[in-house]
Formats: C-alpha cells, sequence, structure tokens
C-alpha cells in the first residue's frame, strides 16, 4: 500500500483504488508520549470527547514517516508501514492470515521441539503462525508429569475451565458422560458445540500414555469440507449455512444447550466456524419438503466429513502435544482395546485472545 499527500489531504492508494484518510482516523493514532503511554499503549485522551472540526493544515511524507499537523495544534509522525498495516486489517480478524486447505494428501506435518524457553522464542511465533495457516500444530517433547499441560496453556494465554473442569482425562472409564471416555471409535466431530455463545476456540491434547495398537488421532479441516461442498452442491451448502439446530448436552450435573448453524459465515459471507457432533443435535421442526433437503444436505456433509479423501490420521505418542482450531477442524479417534494397555491423554482448552495475544506480542518482540 502507497500513500500520497495532496493540498493537505492523505490518501491511501492500492491498486487502482485510492481513498482519502479522514483526518480525525489519522489524529486519534496520534503516538507521542503526550499523547500515548508509552508502557501500556493506551492514550491519554478521550478521542470520543474531541471536536468533530478535526482538519489537516500541513502534511508530508519524508521516506517511511508521514508527518502531520492539525488545526488543534496537534504535530505526529506516523509510520507508513504501521499505518499500513493498520488500513489493512480486517474487522472480523486480529490475526491477518491466511487459512491453507488441506486434505488426506497432507503430509509434510511439521512438528515442534519444546524446550525450556520456548514460550517466548522464535519457534513458539513460527508454531503460532502454522496453527492459523492449517488449524493444528503439534508440539514434541513436552514434560508429561504434574499436569503439565496446564502450564503449557497458561503461558500462551488463560485456560478455559468449562463444566470437565480446568482440564479432563481422556481414558477409558466406567459410567462415561461422555463418549471420549471409552475404547470405542469416534467419528470427526468438533467439542462442546452446545456451549453459547460459542464453544471453546481452541483445544489442546497432550498424550501422556499410549502402549495400544490403536488409537489413532484423526484430523479434518472443516474450512476446505465447507469450501468443497459450497462447489459441489450449493443449495445444501445455502441450507446449512442458514438454518440453526439446537445443540443439548445432559448430564446427572449440567444441561447446556445452544442454536447455531452446521456451518457458519460471517456477516460478509465468509467461513467462520463448523459445529458438528450428530449425536448432539436436534433439527427443529421445517415444513416437509425444507426438512428433506436439510437432511440430505447433512448426510452430504456427514460423507464428506467421514471420507477418506479429508481424513488424515497419526499416532500421538508420549510427550506429543496437539494444538488445534475447535472451530475449524474436527477430531476423532480410531477405536482400540483398552486391554493391550494405557492410553492417556490429558485436554483442556483456550480462547482465541490467548494466541492472537501471544502471537501479537512476539511479532512486536521480534520486529517481525
Amino acid at each position: 500500500m502507497k500513500f500520497e499527500v495532496n493540498s493537505n489531504k492523505v490518501f491511501s492508494l492500492k491498486g487502482l483504488n485510492k481513498e482519502e484518510i479522514h483526518p480525525f482516523w489519522l489524529r486519534e493514532r496520534v503516538s507521542e508520549k503526550e499523547h500515548l503511554d508509552q508502557g501500556t499503549q493506551q492514550r491519554l485522551f478521550d478521542p470520543s470527547a474531541m471536536k468533530q472540526s478535526i482538519e489537516i493544515i500541513n502534511a508530508e511524507i519524508n521516506g517511511q514517516f508521514l508527518n502531520v499537523s492539525f488545526n488543534d495544534g496537534v504535530n505526529s509522525s506516523f509510520e507508513i508501514n504501521k499505518l499500513s498495516d493498520e488500513i489493512s486489517l480486517n474487522s472480523n480478524d486480529v490475526i491477518d492470515i491466511k487459512k491453507v486447505k488441506w486434505k488426506s494428501d497432507f503430509k509434510n506435518i511439521k512438528s515442534f521441539k519444546y524446550t525450556d524457553d520456548f514460550f517466548d522464542s522464535e519457534d513458539m511465533y513460527n508454531l503460532l503462525l502454522d496453527f492459523y495457516k492449517y488449524g493444528f500444530v503439534i508440539i514434541q517433547n513436552v514434560p508429561t508429569n504434574d499436569n503439565f499441560l496446564v502450564k503449557f496453556a497458561n503461558m500462551i494465554g488463560s485456560v478455559k475451565r468449562t463444566n470437565f473442569g480446568e482440564h479432563f482425562n481422556v481414558r477409558s472409564k466406567p459410567n462415561p458422560n461422555d463418549l471420549a471416555y471409552t475404547a470405542l471409535n469416534l467419528a470427526p466431530h468438533t467439542d462442546n458445540p452446545y456451549r453459547n455463545p460459542f464453544p471453546p476456540c481452541i483445544q489442546i491434547l497432550h498424550c501422556i500414555e499410549n502402549e495400544v495398537k490403536g488409537g489413532y488421532s484423526t484430523l479434518v479441516d472443516g474450512f476446505t469440507v465447507s469450501e468443497d461442498l459450497k462447489n459441489l452442491n450449493k443449495d445444501f451448502y445455502d441450507i446449512l449455512t442458514s438454518t440453526k439446530v439446537r445443540f443439548r448436552f445432559s448430564d446427572k450435573d449440567t444441561v447446556l444447550e445452544s442454536w447455531a448453524e452446521l456451518i457458519h459465515l460471517d456477516e460478509n459471507g465468509n467461513f467462520q466456524n463448523v459445529r458438528f457432533s450428530p449425536r448432539l443435535d436436534y433439527v427443529p421442526q421445517m415444513k416437509k419438503e425444507k426438512l428433506e433437503i436439510y437432511y440430505n444436505a447433512r448426510k452430504c456433509l456427514s460423507d464428506l466429513y467421514n471420507s477418506d479423501v479429508y481424513r488424515i490420521e497419526f499416532k500421538l505418542m508420549p510427550g506429543d502435544l496437539m494444538m488445534m482450531d475447535n472451530h475449524r477442524l474436527l477430531h476423532g479417534r480410531t477405536s482400540f482395546d483398552p486391554n493391550e494397555g494405557k492410553r492417556f491423554l490429558q485436554g483442556c482448552y483456550l480462547d482465541f485472545d490467548s494466541t492472537e495475544g501471544k502471537l501479537l506480542h512476539l511479532k512486536r518482540k521480534f520486529n517481525f
């Protein structure tokens, strides 16, 4: 993006588009120490209380800086690169990283090695970039003692506590309140679709023990499947993105319900998240003809999710930790025989502000 000054007006230029930047938009972004606390990066003035008659009385571009004088006596110098980044931000994205679609032929699954200084390193920065590109990352050599999973998560952000606790143990047990706590095959699904307003954004699974032959972890990219469905059958895509169904969880202590589409789009019609857990969803009563379309659409979506075309599978070994986007990916597990040995994983949840905040901090630290 380039900038141009003409008659004390500032313009941004991107391709053939040329737009004037409002003087007030620039004025509320002045960053000198008398206007912005340098430690907290919080304004020392209230832009909502300022007069709206802010004008630019002088502006010039000097190398990588835009120098501006305003009619209220304030002079400021703006870094052009930072202005360009600010203008380019999408209102729905704190982290502007393009998703990379993948299917079952995705073989180059990069893993990262845990070290004592991992959380403030360039490796963590690169890990988070991959997380936003592909929807998951794997870290090896993570300590397996003393619920280290929680410490790991809290070094990125803050663990999201649920009715399952601060963290949960994934192993077969009698009278389970979730099929995850059995040795059965788990079809592709997203976790906690019944939470309002949103399911947990990020799930972390840490392998503590794994002595069985089966029990492979499986992943499917809901983003890729959604985009393919749109091209395969637009009618199915439209009804799945416009019809809300009820998700419900119930055990002896808790009842949770939420309504949402199986594929949720933002206000611009772009992919935002998927929810899929057909053992927990209830389709509302609609006209028979519409229900016929909906059930066929859901079956088509389920077939795609369960197809070998989209699924990858791998075995987590002790010390392996997987962090995945629960709004984008579906995960599952192949069945196993608990008599063969122990299979023990621990899990917890994070929200996106944790990974976003960590990535922005590291970007600032390393000046990327």
